[in-house]
């Protein structure tokens, strides 16, 4: 009965945070989540849970990245897969090596593997955060999905070389050939796994519920739920990485996915389900970061490395700010670099080099930062060593990834919207051309299959109404195609057709709003029953939907 308390506590809390940080749009949602966290834990609150590591790896992190990658557009993964790479696998041991070397540098009485162990879990960036930090001003859309897919990709490389870390801090042993050959084993392993299930699933719904005629959403909800665990899980009892299946299973299924083009409900839900838990799942991460800060800041002062004396809160908030700044200049220094090879790669192809201006260069190097997946990466070292003895600053290591969270998001908080007010505003014409001549070809699609409808069933329908009814239908339903070809094929930069856009959906957002309201006041005085009132209301909000998301 405890956990399941604790548990609904946890949703109610952090439905609340999300509620509140309405009213404080200017404090990162994050970090109102962690205070809300150490308000109640200093309140003494019975809101406490203490989770074993791989219980808490195995709840959060497999879902978190298989829902990011299920999201991420493969087109832009395709074509921005160089930067993404450098940034996702370079940078990361990048800054592994480099930061771990500082930190013990910094604290030469915790143990190398340690300080690379702490270099790995700061190491993955969040670019949750960055959007929401950024807010309504937005990062330029390129430099946004190189930030999305580092962070996608960063986790999977930054958590495979935790592993190999800790398991050096364990055994007390590295060999880099070993690692090298252990390393491409696994990951071979956690990829076959993630795409293997992601084709099974793909293969069970074609087959056994697609051909049956409906769309059994909700049973297809349920088993894609389980995939990233049973990714995970299958991949690490084989010994491979559990955190490349669940990507590796996203990616797989975001492209199976295309051929789902005729299950309307079926992926309506879905977007609603993921983004639902995906809210709730990185609420709870910060939430009980929050719960555990005091007994956190306590066991980071109090420890001791080798019977050295234990740290003042002043020195852990210095080493706190100057790993931090390392991890920013080594971004910083790997991103000049990237573009300095990409110029004389492109001089030697004497091909066309894209300059990249000191502005974009600022914002990604202040969008490095840390989040949900650090956090939960520190939480999950291990407690003991395998003769019993306390993992080796276990405390200050979480002291030290918590603190670096918090300086990142107040850091990135503060420069991310002066430097991107200072930017000039990206030319997203393109995108609009784009959608401009899709809608164009989607209508002669429409036409086209209008009237292959029209003949085969003017076949099947003999009487003179019938025909006649079928013949004005499908005239009125081409002559709105056309009508709709030509609104399209007017420039959006005009003003007047930019108005006329808007004033129709506004308007029309109005009347379905006064159809909503009549319906439930017929339903007050039971003029209609309530099966009645949930499919009229249910046509409205799915009007509704399409004209909400047509304004963004």
């Amino acid at each position: 009965m405890h956990i399941v308390l604790l548990a609904l506590s946890l949703i109610l809390v952090a439905a609340g945070s999300g509620i509140l940080a309405r009213f404080m749009p200017r404090i990162p949602l994050p970090i109102l989540q962690i205070a809300i966290g150490a308000l109640l834990a200093g309140l003494n609150t019975p809101l406490d849970i203490n989770l074993e590591p791989e219980t808490f790896m195995l709840l959060f992190v497999p879902p978190l990245l298989f829902a990011d990658a299920w999201q991420f557009p493969q087109r832009e993964l395709t074509s921005l897969r160089h930067p993404i790479i450098a940034l996702a696998v370079g940078l990361v041991l990048f800054t592994v090596v480099g930061a771990g070397f500082l930190i013990h540098w910094l604290l030469p009485n915790l143990p190398l593997a340690v300080c690379f162990a702490l270099a790995a879990i700061l190491s993955p960036t969040d670019a949750v955060a960055v959007s929401a930090i950024s807010g309504k001003l937005g990062v330029p859309p390129r430099l946004m999905h190189i930030l999305e897919g580092e962070s996608l990709m960063n986790d999977a490389s930054a958590l495979v070389s935790l592993k190999f870390a800790v398991a050096a801090a364990m055994t007390g042993a590295f060999s880099f050939g070993q690692v090298s050959l252990q390393f491409a084993l696994i990951t071979f392993i956690g990829i076959s796994v993630g795409i293997g299930l992601a084709f099974i699933f793909s293969t069970i719904r074609r087959k056994l519920i697609d051909r049956r005629g409906t769309e059994s959403s909700t049973e297809i909800l349920l088993v894609m739920l389980m995939i990233p665990f049973a990714a995970y899980l299958i991949a690490e009892h084989l010994e491979g990485s559990g955190i490349l299946a669940a990507v590796s299973a996203g990616i797989t299924i975001n492209r199976t996915e295309l051929k789902r083009y005729a299950q309307t409900r079926t992926r309506m839900q879905m977007n609603h389900f993921w983004e639902i838990l995906t809210f709730l799942l990185n609420a709870m991460v910060f939430l009980l970061l929050g719960l555990q800060l005091p007994d956190i800041i306590g066991g980071a002062i109090e420890v001791s490395l080798n019977n050295a004396r234990s740290f003042s809160l002043a020195e852990l908030v210095f080493y706190v700010v100057v790993i931090s700044l390392a991890l920013m200049l080594l971004r910083l220094f790997w991103i000049m670099g990237a573009v300095y090879l990409s110029r004389l790669s492109s001089r030697r192809r004497r091909s066309a080099h894209v300059p990249l201006s000191s502005g974009v260069m600022a914002v990604g190097t202040m969008a490095g930062i840390r989040g949900t997946i650090t956090l939960a990466a520190a939480l999950s070292l291990p407690l003991t060593l395998p003769g019993g003895e306390p993992f080796p600053g276990r405390d200050l290591v979480i002291f030290l990834a918590t603190g670096v969270i918090l300086f990142t998001l107040l850091l990135g908080s503060i420069t991310l919207p002066l430097l991107l007010r200072r930017m000039d505003k990206p030319d997203d014409s393109w995108r609009d051309e784009e959608a401009r001549s899709a809608r164009h070809a989607a209508s002669l699609a429409a036409i086209e299959a209008i009237e292959s409808w029209y003949h085969e069933a003017q076949k099947t329908h003999e009487s003179e109404i019938e025909r006649s009814t079928l013949t004005e239908v499908s005239a009125r339903m081409i002559s709105y195609y056309r009508n709709l070809m030509t609104i399209n094929d007017k420039r959006s930069s005009s003003e007047r057709h930019e108005y006329d856009q808007r004033f129709s959906r506004e308007m029309r957002l109005t009347a379905i709003r006064a159809e909503r309201r009549e319906y439930y006041r017929l339903r007050s005085i039971h003029q209609i029953d309530d099966d009645t009132l949930r499919r009229l209301v249910r046509e409205l909000d799915l009007v509704e939907m399409a004209l909400a998301s047509s304004a963004r």
